[in-house]
């Protein structure tokens, strides 16, 4: 994915949290992340500063579009990069790729319950608040609820029976005040699920009641100058304030369901599907679809329910949707959800499909903003160059080359204002000694003309030559033995006043400097530059690695590339020790290398 690709991007990217997915031309996932702020979060892989690790890069470099998913809060995107890493196993994850989860508060369901951290949830009639993505926080929350509710935690069966007939003794919990010793009867079970009831209610978010327990106990303490304390229950209020008790992206009260949600406008439609496995969400999809007719959406919905449910392979009992829907399949039940989890996941759906709208919105307004921008710069580019036709395909040439040693030119090619890479060429000078750039460039045109004209392909509107008169004359001879120059527009461009020369005329053409047509041509220029030095770089280095090491007899091309690629150059082999070498290559190899350099010196 370019740089071009994510400024198109841009526009429709949210501002919320979520989690987004980096994807490979097959549709393959090569990476899931969380964010805060999506749109800040994907900027961050694009910016002007280069990616220290080199993992990012290449992952960058690979992925052939981002999608994304918005949720409600933070907590709820890291429970969804979870669930996501854990089931696609994407090659640029490490983190979550283990077995564990997130913890959970098990009420046990059983004679005087007890209520622990867990992170296993059974079917077995137990009450599970969570997922916790905090594990502090949950420590904090749990450790309140013990202080305010005092209850037992030892694993014996109070059965009426037992306690009857005195099996257990009262211990060491029960005289340090944090158990009211229900195990020998001094606590009724009528008032320890009082208790209970009233930690569920606090669990689920219902604070009323312990906030005023809470503030009135903070208050006599302050009042009996016990500020201490008064800091610490404040600080467990605080811990309480910002706890969550449930999450929409994981579920304990819902199993397996199918979530569907539509936005439409005049002539698309789109149509957003979340698939809930075990209470948690294991896949998001958008559906586009042309509307040929004036269909409301409750058709549309009931169009596309049952081939996305055959394509996800669902079977879930039930759908959650926002309005009722005609279905085929009557044994299905449909879910018009008005509260509660249900609720939350259905305006999920819907926030994440009116954002799918809108960006495909804002992609088609920008490719009509990009297409108007291209043809706007072409026509002052033909203005200005008194060309007969529009310059849809341009082609630049430059020459490099170091005390004339490695000569080489680059081609860069241009379609629609825009650089078209596939298209670009790179040229090793074959026929020309020495630092001699006309005789270099004549060899280029003609080696890419000849071939275009005999594979009969498309010659360009175009050919711009980085350098003065000298190149252009040169270049221009070519034009002329071909038969081509009344064909193809033939310029020149000189690097220090920006002068644009024209075959055969002595006098320069100058271009207003803030012209877009001037930027197009200097854009054109920077870029064969660019590309020409790269090509004569690594020139310079195949070159350097076989002419240096693979001299030695019995070192090979791979051993000399480990060598340099671990010692960075041949002065530090030079100096290396047999030790060092062995670290990348043979014994044998490194002994061979050193005595080599050894008798080099001699």
């Amino acid at each position: 994915m370019t740089t071009e690709d994510y400024k198109a991007l841009l526009p429709s990217l949210p501002k919320q949290p979520g989690v987004y997915q980096f994807l490979d031309e097959e549709g393959k996932i090569l990476y899931v992340g969380k964010a805060k702020n999506l749109k800040n979060r994907i900027a961050s892989y694009f910016g002007s500063k280069k990616h220290q690790m080199a993992k990012t890069r290449t992952m960058v470099k690979h992925a052939e579009r981002v999608k994304y998913t918005i949720v409600d809060t933070e907590a709820d995107a890291l429970l969804l990069e979870n669930t996501l890493i854990k089931k696609y196993q994407p090659r640029y994850n490490v983190m979550l790729k283990d077995d564990k989860s997130y913890s959970y508060i098990c009420i046990k369901k059983e004679r005087f319950p007890r209520v622990f951290i867990t992170r296993r949830v059974f079917k077995d009639g137990s009450t599970y608040f969570g997922p916790y993505t905090s594990k502090g926080r949950i420590k904090i929350i749990l450790e309140l609820v013990k202080t305010l509710f005092p209850l037992r935690n030892c694993n014996f069966n109070l059965s009426e029976d037992n306690i009857q007939k005195g099996k257990f003794k009262v211990c060491l919990e029960y005289h340090i005040k944090n158990c009211l010793g229900p195990c020998e009867g001094l606590e009724t079970e009528a008032h320890y699920n009082e208790k209970i009831e009233q930690i569920k209610n606090i669990l689920r978010g219902n604070f009323g009641p312990v906030k005023r327990h809470f503030q009135e106990q903070m208050q006599e303490l302050a009042t009996n100058l016990e500020f201490e304390k008064a800091q610490q229950l404040k600080d467990k209020l605080t811990a309480f304030e910002d706890y969550q008790g449930k999450s929409t992206v994981v579920s304990t009260t819902i199993r397996d369901v199918d979530v569907f949600s539509i936005a439409s406008e005049e002539k698309l439609a789109f149509v957003n599907y979340v698939k809930v496995v075990n209470g948690a969400i294991i896949n998001t999809y958008t559906q586009e679809m042309v509307k040929n007719l004036d269909t409301d959406e409750a058709d549309l919905l009931a169009y596309v329910i049952p081939d996305l449910r055959e394509r996800f392979n669902s079977i879930a009992p039930e759908i959650v949707v926002p309005f009722e829907v005609e279905l085929a399949d009557p044994e299905i039940t449909q879910t018009i959800p008005q509260r509660g989890d249900k609720r939350k996941l259905l305006e999920l759906s819907q926030k994440n499909v009116k954002y799918f709208l809108l960006q495909r919105k804002k992609e088609a307004l920008a490719k009509i903003r990009k297409k108007t921008s291209s043809e706007r710069i072409l026509r002052t580019l033909q203005e200005d160059l008194q060309m007969d036709e529009l310059p849809m395909h341009i082609e630049c040439f430059d020459n490099s080359n170091m005390q004339g040693s490695f000569p080489v030119s680059s081609c860069v090619v241009f379609k629609n204002a825009k650089p078209s890479k596939k298209d670009y060429r790179h040229f090793n000078i074959k026929t020309v000694e020495g630092p001699d750039d006309f005789a270099s460039m004549e060899e280029v045109v003609r080696r890419r003309y000849t071939r275009l004209i005999k594979e009969d392909q498309p010659l360009p509107n175009l050919v711009i030559i980085d350098g003065g008169k000298g190149q252009l004359s040169a270049s221009a001879k070519i034009f002329r033995e071909l038969g081509i120059l009344d064909k193809v527009t033939l310029i020149g461009i000189a690097k220090r006043l920006e002068e644009i020369f024209f075959p055969d005329d002595p006098i320069p053409l100058y271009i207003n400097k803030k012209s877009e047509s001037l930027k197009l041509i200097q854009q054109a220029r920077n870029e064969a530059h660019r590309f020409a030095i790269t090509f004569h770089r690594n020139q310079r280095s195949r070159n350097f690695t076989s002419t240096e090491l693979t001299n030695i007899q019995g070192v090979g091309e791979k051993s000399a590339t480990a060598l340099l690629q671990h010692f960075g150059s041949v002065k530090k082999i030079k100096v290396a020790t047999i030790t060092d070498m062995t670290q990348v290559v043979s014994t044998s190899i490194a002994k061979k290398v050193k005595t080599y350099f050894s008798e080099e010196e001699e």
